[in-house]
Formats: C-alpha cells, sequence, structure tokens
C-alpha cells in the first residue's frame, strides 16, 4: 500500500504544478499583460497590419495617461467598428486640442511629433481638421499616426479613461519587427 503512494505522489504534484501554472497565466493575463492583434492601417509606420503587441493592463491603475502613449481602446458606442482600437493619445484633461493643416496644436502650441511618418502623410494626407475642442476631465484625445486613414477623436470624440484598456508597450510578431513602443 505505501508503494502506491509514493508514485501518486509524483502525480499529484504535477497535477498541482500544471493547475497554479495555468492559474497563474490566466490571472496575468486578465489583470496585468495582454496581448492584442492590430488591424488596419491607422498606426502606420509605427504599427503595421498583423503586427501583435503586449498591453499593460495595470498601467492607468497606476497612473494617469501621458501624451504619445500608445493605448488600445475597448469597443464602443461609435467608435470605428465592432473592435478594439490603437490609438496615440494626443491631449490630456483640459487642454485645449485643434488639428490645423497637419498640425496638432495642443493649447495653442504646435505639437512636435516625431513619430509621424512624413512620407505616409505626404501620400495619404493627414485628415480632417478639428476645430478647437477641450479634452474633458478623465478622458484623453486620441489620434492615430496615419492621419489620412484614421477614424479617431476627430470622428467619435475624446475617449473616457475607463474605456482604456492598458498601454502598448513593445511589439512581439513579427518577429524582426520587434520594438519597445
Amino acid at each position: 500500500a505505501e508503494a502506491k503512494k509514493k508514485k501518486l505522489n509524483p502525480l499529484l504534484e504535477w497535477i498541482i504544478v500544471v493547475v497554479v501554472a495555468i492559474t497563474s497565466a490566466l490571472l496575468v493575463r486578465a489583470y496585468v499583460v495582454q496581448q492584442f492583434a492590430v488591424e488596419g492601417q491607422s498606426m502606420l509606420s509605427t504599427l503595421n497590419d498583423g503586427d501583435r503587441v503586449l498591453v499593460n493592463r495595470l498601467s492607468y491603475r497606476l497612473h494617469d495617461p501621458r501624451r504619445g502613449d500608445v493605448v488600445v481602446l475597448q469597443r464602443f458606442e461609435g467608435g470605428a467598428d465592432e473592435r478594439d482600437l490603437i490609438k496615440r493619445v494626443i491631449g490630456l484633461p483640459g487642454e485645449r486640442v485643434e488639428v490645423r493643416s497637419c498640425v496638432v496644436y495642443i493649447d495653442d502650441v504646435p505639437l512636435e511629433e516625431p513619430y509621424l511618418d512624413p512620407v505616409i502623410q505626404q501620400r495619404d494626407g493627414c485628415g480632417d481638421d478639428q476645430s478647437p475642442v477641450t479634452v474633458p476631465d478623465n478622458s484623453v484625445f486620441v489620434l492615430g499616426d496615419h492621419r489620412g486613414k484614421s477614424s479617431d477623436s476627430r470622428v467619435f470624440g475624446a475617449v473616457p479613461d475607463d474605456l482604456l484598456i492598458g498601454r502598448a508597450f513593445v511589439i512581439i510578431w513579427p518577429v524582426g519587427d520587434w520594438a519597445w513602443l
């Protein structure tokens, strides 16, 4: 009988290890880091269609969104379509945002945007201008990096903070495109 007991222990140990590992992975995915697949061209040339990024889901529980963050937004009424979106934070609460002739102005000061690709912007334009709008409290104004092909806050307005899933921080696929965001 004792020999049987010893044979069951390693099996039981493996079952416990596997259950703990799976539970840990599910908790990390639900509360800490999530993978997101980029669809469309709205973030060219920072992100390409088919890229996969990791999203830090804890970021905005620890601090407010920051200008320049690449964020994933939950789908919402009035959003571009039936999927989550990925955009860049441009305007913060209380700021006055305006887009005029391809230049973003924050409180009447032109915003430097080194992440924009001038070749793509020249080829495809920069989308619609945005009359001055003040970003409400607990919201952000987001734009795609490929302004001519992006449905963003110029279309659906400022995005409430509670719709931010998290901050994308690294491209993980394809392997050759690996980069920090």
